[in-house]
């Protein structure tokens, strides 16, 4: 029988060390390590949230169990008060540039969008995590009320977390999109959360294409429709200028077979099909699962410290854990859902068998006759 490593060991080996011990050495403050490494916090770390650990003990004693191992990734024992230390004191930003160089990985190998265009395609939402004011007075969110609030774009290609932020929960959304840089000609789909008719001028001018619902008030100035063959379900294709800014902005009524709702789109594509408006929106639906499916199955609501670096940390290796699974799916073309393999994982983080066996169907049995056993 060949020689298996753990699976989590197979798992690590997607972040090369030698560029983890140089993003270790450049994000670290205080003194040296005497036995504990940020190698530690981070298979710690990264391992509860595959296996669903809840608080610091769960996790020492977790490692502390399986010690035998662990010896051969390099991860030596250590107490919950040093992780909880680490966690608080030592830069989030490492994680973070952890993240993007995954994410150029993943990037790599995702599959391509839906739809025919070669532009990027961003989906951009916000939600929000409740959290203890008293406990995390950074995170102000009403008088009596904290809750942090967690700003994503999600690359269409793959469905990628590229853009990631965390604010207050009072932060509008706004201020966080005017931030990021869209390459130019990309798309950016959001809701009416993002309503700034500024930031749509300023999307204009850099090259980028939104598309995004118009409010119910607003005060639009029609211009001429559009010709041409309406698609099913398209009830109208206007030009329309928007109030306080210049240009040429699109109106597209579009009706919902399925759910018999009215939709009214505003985006400044002007050379795409009206359905295709509406379609994109429509796609903006993805992001909502992303965060349902973060919260269900990461550990991003319940946090192992009270600081604002401490629950970064968490977060980033939380969409660290998501690369990972996202990478081993697009690389080994697994055909379960991210679901189902987190689900297998967590049975067999520790189990010395070959990864990509885990998710194949159990071989047949063979049975042998009756005259095959008596060797008649």
């Amino acid at each position: 029988m060949a020689h298996c490593s753990t699976v989590l060991s197979q798992i690590v080996r997607i972040f090369p060390r030698h560029e983890f011990q140089a993003l270790a050495k450049t994000y670290h403050v205080g003194q040296k390590f005497r036995s504990f490494s940020r190698w530690n916090q981070f298979v710690a770390l990264l391992t509860a949230q595959l296996t669903g650990r809840n608080s610091l003990r769960d996790i020492t004693d977790n490692l502390s169990a399986q010690s035998h191992k662990l010896y051969h990734l390099g991860v030596r024992p250590f107490s919950r008060a040093t992780l909880a230390r680490a966690n608080e004191t030592q830069p989030h930003q490492m994680y973070e540039a952890l993240f993007q160089r995954l994410l150029a990985r993943c990037q790599s190998c995702a599959p391509k969008k839906r739809f025919k265009f070669k532009e990027k395609l961003y989906l951009l939402d916000a939600s929000m995590i409740d959290l203890t004011l008293s406990l995390f007075p950074w995170a102000k969110y009403r008088k009596s009320k904290g809750a942090a609030k967690l700003h994503i774009g999600l690359d269409a290609d793959g469905y990628l977390p590229a853009f990631v932020d965390l604010t207050e929960g009072k932060e509008h959304e706004i201020k966080i999109a005017r931030r990021l840089d869209f390459p130019k000609g990309s798309y950016v789909v959001f809701d009416r959360g993002y309503t700034d008719y500024t930031w749509y001028q300023e999307l204009t001018e850099e090259g980028v294409r939104f598309v995004a619902r118009l409010k119910s008030n607003a005060v639009t100035l029609p211009g001429k429709k559009r010709r041409g063959r309406k698609s099913p379900g398209v009830q109208l294709d206007q030009q329309i200028q928007l109030q306080g800014i210049d240009g040429t902005y699109r109106k597209v009524v579009y009706l919902d077979a399925e759910t018999d709702i009215t939709y009214e789109f505003v985006t400044n594509a002007l050379d795409i099909s009206a359905a295709t408006v509406a379609e994109l929106y429509k796609e903006r639906w993805q992001i909502e699962l992303f965060f349902k499916w973060i919260k269900q199955n990461l550990r991003i609501k319940s946090f192992l410290g009270t600081s604002r670096n401490a629950v970064m940390t968490q977060i980033w290796i939380a969409l660290c854990a998501y690369l990972v699974l996202a990478f081993l799916k697009f690389q080994s073309k697994i055909g379960h859902s991210m679901q189902q393999m987190l689900r297998i994982l967590q049975l067999n983080v520790f189990e010395r068998r070959d990864f990509k066996e885990l998710f194949l169907p159990p071989k047949p049995e063979i049975l042998l006759c009756d005259r095959q056993l008596s060797l008649i």
